[in-house]
């Protein structure tokens, strides 16, 4: 069985979520101990617990250890099902958090079966890419791996949550036809074309304006770059007051278009908080991406971090705008279950195509 130290480098609970993703797709059990021991709460944390048990359900996996506070689990997948999977976090645990545990068992676990999962739980909070970052930015780097569907059906905030997504993946490949998949390649920035945005909040605050007072401060800024900006907003009846703004700039390759394969989009966010005004809100997220086109970078670093296990099974090179903890906590973990080797020059992550006959 493979050990995991889940103490190592930035030692969050990505170490699990990544191991929990590998384990249940090349079927190799593994402990971890230590889990997130440098943490205020060490241990598991809710949003860990339904990952494990929506992998129970897509391949009755068996698991020791999984309570919350738990500093140590052993984790043993069995065989994956084409199955449908319901989960309900009954918290505003993160969704995209929880999704990064099964993103590569239902993409590559199951050639060409249909699977949709639904996720109720937080669909913006902190410290986890928001519903709009994963569908506008994420996840269109994973339609050459399988065709993805991603339903925003309601959001859900701190702390209640009772947001819902519904996500619907048809593969392209498996695991036996990997060889076959396109690398990641995200190296040039190419020219800016656009930026897009989403502006969100909950319904009672719609009186105050919060998600154009967001939009508005965000275009304020971002119109610098001299390329058109619109930034929607939207309003939802949620069970927890909340409100944020994603926004994201599309580049275009050599040839003047947007590349189907490895689109070069790179995103960036901030969520309301109680006491901080709309405006700052805003402001903040068009900063944050103002720093990512200003790199010069293909790939920005949220986005780097959540490639990584897809780029050890593909292979290939992206130049991100920072090479954070969580990158390097990732690749030793992935290290851990496949023969890939990542290398770091720079902002530039490589990777070699994985080889089925090394494991």
């Amino acid at each position: 069985m493979l050990h995991i130290d889940g103490s190592y480098h930035e030692g969050g609970g990505q170490i699990v979520r990544t191991a929990l993703g590998l384990s249940t797709l090349l079927q190799k059990p593994f402990s971890v101990d230590r889990i997130r021991l440098g943490r205020p709460q060490p241990g598991l944390k809710n949003q860990h617990l339904h990952c494990i048990l929506a992998l129970k359900e897509l391949c009755n996996a068996e698991a020791i250890g999984a309570k919350v506070g738990s500093t140590t689990l052993e984790y043993i997948p069995h065989k994956i099902a084409a199955k449908n999977v319901t989960i309900d976090i009954g918290t505003a645990g993160s969704i995209t958090l929880l999704m990064q545990a099964l993103w590569l068992p239902l993409i590559f676990g199951n050639n060409k079966t249909k699977k949709t999962i639904t996720v109720i739980g937080g669909t913006d909070t902190e410290w986890a890419m928001p519903a709009n970052y994963l569908n506008e930015i994420f996840v269109p780097q994973l339609q050459k791996y399988a065709e993805i569907n991603v339903k925003l059906e309601k959001r859900g905030y701190y702390p209640k949550g009772g947001g819902k997504m519904t996500f619907t993946i048809k593969p392209k490949f498996s695991l036996e036809t990997i060889k076959d998949a396109p690398q990641i390649m995200l190296m040039e920035q190419g020219k800016l074309l656009q930026i897009k945005g989403v502006s969100h909040a909950s319904t009672d605050l719609e009186a105050t304006q919060v998600a154009e007072r967001q939009a508005q401060a965000a275009e304020t800024i971002l119109k610098r770059f001299n390329c058109p900006v619109q930034i929607a907003k939207e309003y939802q009846q949620t069970l927890s007051t909340g409100s944020g703004i994603t926004v994201w700039a599309i580049f275009a390759n050599n040839k003047g278009e947007v590349d189907t394969l490895n689109p070069v989009k790179l995103g960036a966010d901030c969520l309301g908080e109680k006491g901080v005004r709309a405006e700052v809100v805003g402001t903040n997220a068009a900063e944050r991406l103002v720093a990512e086109i200003q790199s010069k970078a293909a790939c920005d670093s949220h986005l780097a971090d959540n490639l990584l296990p897809f780029m050890a099974l593909t292979g290939g090179r992206l130049r991100t705008s920072k090479v954070t903890d969580h990158a390097t906590t990732n690749m030793y973990t992935i290290e851990k279950f496949l023969p890939a080797r990542f290398s770091i020059e720079g902002n530039v992550i490589s990777c070699l195509k994985y080889d089925e006959e090394k494991i």
